[in-house]
């Protein structure tokens, strides 16, 4: 079991301020396999206050040299792609593969692609008779959640010093080994000291020390939507920006005219990558009433092929395991037909739920309408576009979605009718280059690209 008994804070490696610590369980067998510090208000103070010393060199170094500082990370980040991808298996129970191909690999894609815009942004326009600055917001506090644990942290984090701004980052204390790794690799590429800061601990605590420091001119959050209500409140009340990316309940709506296997089979595939635990998975899936029974069958037969422990990892924690469980359960009750999987444990030790499918789904279930976080999908009957339409935007949530048809065109005048920040055209592949976020109750600004850059930023203008 490693230790880790120090905080990256203003270019070092230093004690905690309390003796509090945090247990990192491995959730494909419940053993613990590390500690790391649980950080103290003061801890917080101490990386803000280092922040914002920072602040004034790093928001003037030219955009170049922080691109260059950018490129540098990546390059550490990719040299040790491997080591992160085990790690990250290690604390959060994804199959190995999954974490080579996008735990580790998904961040290096961002993390470049914030080297090459802090080097091309238009820091500076002209409108008329005047200049318009775009300048650092300056101390970001990023508090990132465990399901993408270096993604997260890599889309905050990486456009908040192409900005300028300076960083304390609080990760989620379920998956806190991989940010340690992360924080060696900003050393390692020579990023000023307090540029970047690390602090590890609970989210009441170090979280909400954060949300509510003085010192901070930014809080980022990725989480729950009942989080990201709190950190909005402590934010609004001394008048800080907040970027909140939250919770979703996405609609896949297959029309009529779709490649009806294909549309399930990669529709089923989005619910269960990550074991469920993706906040923009397609986890209700609507489809016309003439083509129901044939999805349902589809569906049934491709959830199959998710054998926990193989395809399918465990929840990352005993905590999820239940909750998802719960609404397994809450399903049941409340009618809806089990076709895949249910509550039941799969067979072994770990944190693992059974892949589910639910049919005879309503739109005003529980499961249709609240985030699982699980791998658990609901199958939802139309009866035409409008009535599609309706169901899908039926949700506080609005975050992600998928349309398919017979054509793209087809596709693309269905989606405009959709209340939700990002939606997959036929299976359109992820671009982190497109803004990322959410309508509504999934949250307030946008992450990755340009638009991502963006929210880093406020604006000045000189009047000649």
């Amino acid at each position: 079991m490693k230790q880790h008994d120090a905080m990256y804070i203003d270019g070092s490696w230093r004690p905690a301020g309390g003796s509090g610590t945090i247990e990192v369980v491995n959730p494909a067998d419940g053993q613990v396999i590390a500690t790391v510090p649980a950080g103290s208000a003061q801890d917080v103070d101490a990386a803000v206050r280092a922040a914002r010393a920072a602040l004034p060199g790093w928001a003037a170094t030219p955009p170049a040299e922080r691109a260059a500082h950018l490129a540098a990370l990546r390059d550490q980040l990719a040299a040790r792609a491997e080591e992160i991808a085990e790690t990250v298996t290690a604390e959060l129970g994804s199959p190995l593969a999954f974490s080579t191909m996008v735990h580790a690999g998904v961040p290096l894609a961002v993390c470049g692609s914030y080297a090459e815009l802090a080097g091309t942004h238009a820091f500076e326009e002209t409108i008329s008779n005047s200049t318009v600055l775009h300048e650092p917001v300056g101390v970001v506090g990023a508090i990132t959640p465990w399901n993408y644990p270096l993604h997260q942290i890599v889309a905050k984090v990486a456009p908040a010093l192409a900005a300028g701004c300076t960083v304390v980052l609080k990760p989620a204390e379920d998956t806190p080994l991989v940010a340690q790794l992360f924080a060696e690799c900003v050393d390692a590429a020579r990023i000023p000291a307090g540029v970047f800061n690390l602090v590890t601990g609970l989210g009441p605590v170090a979280g909400q020390a954060l949300a509510e420091h003085e010192g901070v001119d930014l809080v980022s959050f990725t989480g729950s939507t009942a989080v990201g209500k709190r950190i909005g409140a402590l934010a609004g009340a001394a008048v800080k920006r907040v970027a909140l990316e939250l919770g979703g309940k996405s609609a896949n709506v297959i029309l009529p005219s779709a490649d009806l296997p294909k549309a399930v089979a990669v529709g089923v595939a989005n619910v269960m990558a990550n074991s469920g635990q993706t906040c923009s998975a397609w986890t209700r899936m609507l489809v016309h009433k003439d083509r129901y029974a044939e999805a349902v069958e589809l569906a049934t037969a491709a959830a199959a092929k998710y054998v926990p422990g193989e395809r399918v990892g465990p929840l990352v924690s005993a905590r999820q395991r239940d909750r998802v469980r719960g609404y397994i359960e809450q399903g049941i009750a409340e009618g809806a037909r089990v076709v895949a999987g249910g509550p039941q444990a799969p067979a072994g030790a770990g944190f693992y739920v059974t892949p589910t499918v639910f049919a005879d789904v309503t739109p005003e279930m529980t499961i249709a309408q609240e985030e699982i976080f699980g791998p658990v999908l609901s199958i939802l009957k139309y009866e035409d576009e409008d009535d599609a339409a309706r169901i899908a935007n039926a949700t506080v949530y609005g975050l992600a979605g998928a349309v398919w048809a017979g054509d793209d065109a087809e596709a693309v005048a269905f989606a405009r009718r959709l209340d939700t920040g990002q939606v997959d055209i036929n299976g359109g592949r992820f671009n982190p280059l497109a803004p990322f976020g959410g309508y509504k109750q999934s949250g307030v600004g946008r992450e990755l690209g340009p638009h991502g850059l963006t929210e880093y930023l406020q604006t000045k203008s000189l009047q000649f």
